[in-house]
């Protein structure tokens, strides 16, 4: 009997349901899907090249209208958004009302129905696109069952659309998902956990073991402070190896602030370069990646790990991205722009507004039900709190924001002076899983193949902005200038620090033809960290004059400031960088040989957090 295509669009869905569930189970248990992963040595995380985003101006708003609490509002038909608990929804909340769209609302005078559902599971995140497809494939236009939308943290993008757009490929190319705008950022409450000895040395973590749900956001964090260091990462969490840092494979979020809290311990196997070296060691887990309420978890259960760094130093890294079915979307456009103006007109007036702020809160808590939570919970976290931990030792927790209509042209690279900021985001930590798992994850879909910004261009035709609003339009509005002392002297937490073998002409200070690649390389490095300084180092080998080789040194190091600023003048106002020269004298290898000279010749960037 032939099985009808409707039939064969359902066996598929079953089939990605059971694989993604069983796939889910498995990694979180920590069992290795994959023959022969075991034997694959530690490597250093490729670098995670990742622009800044400093955001949007906000002109204080007068007059906000508070959505209604209870009355239903919207109208024609019902929109459904699956998306999980956190702050960076707050504009969100504040334009919908409430769990579905109330009179009076933002999302009401933009001509949407919008009902918000809470979904931690991104699995079934992915079967509701998929279910929705399959009922749009149909004939349905206004499907009734599955979901419209979904956002997820911007930077696992990558891994999460791999499968599901392989999946929605065989129901058609034109019901792929693809991103259409941000609603916000994590800046802070996702976070890489653990002792202070790591913040203070980072090779100190060589041999630690970090419980995290592995190859999503927060893990992420790590595999990019890792890379900036030079460090190495154990991508098998069944093995352990000295020399680089280790995992233990956790559920979600919440199972790993538990896994840290409990002092969770197993034995493993000892490798060496990926191989076993008969050795067995007992590991336990000092340290985790993790965001609200798992570092509040941390910090009150047990304490002792500090925020080694976070979305708050690493601020473009996690948008909130908005991922709909592009057929619908298309046919849809008018709801699509109005969402996202209601959405971004939330953002201004929780940003503009302490009262609006609070009703946002409010009605995250009535969508989210999160248990001992409240209103309060959600806006002191949202604002980011410094709270003693169960040792006495105080520690940021929290710390989220809201997009505005001007933070999703800067983030997309739509106006003038700006980096492609999320593009640059999506392949990075696309590139980053497919090096540390390239058995099971292969490829990832082409950036211009998952994200749509017909939908802004509308909205800027339609609204006409004024550029001049936009933060960082003018050079130094987008940063704190440097304390007095000069050249962010006063912010002296190093983050990160790096060689990079930048190619100069012979006794000069220009590039040769190869070291664009390089520069370019380094340019999306550094545009990730929006509220930290960046301090070059010019260095040189010991052949020649000293004096000219310090003179050398700082035209080097000033050479690749202004390939900077003239190439992302946005993302790297003045201020922001400080050059410093040091000739010949700080050599990281023997003058006596070739080889070492040229590891001597070279640029170190320094990665300083504002104090």
């Amino acid at each position: 009997m032939k099985i009808k295509p409707a039939g064969k669009i359902a066996i598929l869905i079953v089939l990605f349901g059971l694989i993604f569930g069983a796939y889910r189970m498995m990694t979180g248990a920590g069992i290795n899907l994959i023959p022969g992963v075991k034997e694959k040595a530690s490597s250093k995380p490729i670098v995670a090249d990742l622009p800044t985003f400093n955001g949007g101006k906000t002109a204080p708003i007068d007059g906000i209208t508070m959505p209604g609490n209870n009355k239903a509002g919207g109208g024609g038909d019902e929109v459904r958004w699956l998306l999980w608990a956190w702050n960076a929804h707050m504009g969100l909340m504040f334009a919908n009302g409430g769990p579905e769209t109330t009179s009076g609302s933002l999302m009401e005078k933009n001509g949407v129905k919008l009902k918000l559902t809470r979904q931690d599971d991104s699995t079934k995140m992915q079967e509701g696109l998929v279910e929705f497809a399959t009922q749009l494939s149909q004939g349905v236009a206004q499907p009734t069952r599955g979901c419209h939308f979904v956002s997820i943290m911007g930077d696992g993008a990558a891994q999460f659309l791999a499968g599901l757009n392989a999946t929605l490929a065989k129901i058609g190319p034109e019901y792929t998902a693809k991103i259409v705008g941000t609603a916000g950022f994590s800046r802070g409450e996702d976070k890489f956990m653990g002792p202070a000895a790591w913040k203070q040395n980072p090779a100190a973590s060589k041999g630690g073991v970090v419980a995290g749900y592995l190859r999503d956001g927060d893990w992420n964090i790590a595999m990019k402070w890792l890379g900036d260091n030079g460090l190495k990462n154990n991508a098998d969490e069944k093995t352990y190896d000295p020399d680089a840092l280790n995992w233990v494979a956790a559920n979600d979020y919440v199972d790993a602030a538990e896994k840290y809290i409990t002092g969770y311990s197993e034995t493993r196997d000892v490798v060496k370069n990926g191989k076993k070296t008969g050795e067995k060691r007992k590991i336990t887990v000092d340290g985790t990646v993790t965001w609200t309420p798992g570092d509040v978890s941390v910090a009150s259960k047990k304490g002792g790990a500090v925020s080694i760094v976070s979305t708050k130093e690493y601020s473009a890294q996690m948008p909130c991205v908005i991922i709909g079915i592009d057929k619908w979307c298309r046919q849809n456009s008018d709801k699509v722009e109005g969402m996202l103006q209601a959405i971004f007109t939330g953002g201004d007036a929780v940003r503009s507004s302490s009262a609006a702020l609070r009703r946002a809160s409010e009605i995250s808590q009535e969508v989210y039900q999160e248990k001992g939570a409240d209103a309060s919970y959600w806006e002191r976290y949202f604002k980011g709190s410094i709270e003693k931990d169960a040792t006495g030792t105080p520690i940021e927790l929290g710390g989220s924001s809201v997009n505005n209509f001007a933070d999703n042209l800067l983030l997309f690279g739509m106006v003038s002076g700006s980096a492609n900021v999320y593009r640059a985001v999506y392949e990075t930590f696309g590139n980053i899983v497919v090096d540390q798992y390239p058995e099971l994850v292969k490829s990832y879909p082409a950036y211009n193949t998952i994200v749509d910004t017909t939908y802004l261009s509308n909205l800027q035709k339609k609204l006409n902005p004024d550029v001049t609003q936009i933060e960082g339009t003018n050079p130094g509005t987008a940063i704190q200038k440097p304390t007095p002392g000069g050249n962010g002297g006063g912010h002296s937490t190093v983050i990160s620090k790096k060689n990079w073998d930048i190619k100069f002409n012979t006794g000069r200070a220009s590039f040769t033809p190869s070291a664009e690649s390089e520069l370019n390389k380094l340019m999306k490095d550094l545009l990730v960290a929006g509220n930290t300084y960046v301090e070059i180092d010019g260095h040189t080998d010991n052949v020649g004059n000293a004096d000219a080789n310090m003179k050398l040194s700082e035209a080097r190091a000033f050479a690749v400031k202004k390939y900077l600023e003239a190439h992302a003048p946005r993302q790297f106002p003045a201020g922001r960088i400080n050059v410093a020269a040091f000739g010949q004298t700080h050599p990281v290898a023997e003058n006596s040989s070739e080889a070492g000279r040229a590891k001597n010749r070279r640029v170190e960037i320094k990665i300083k957090a504002t104090n």
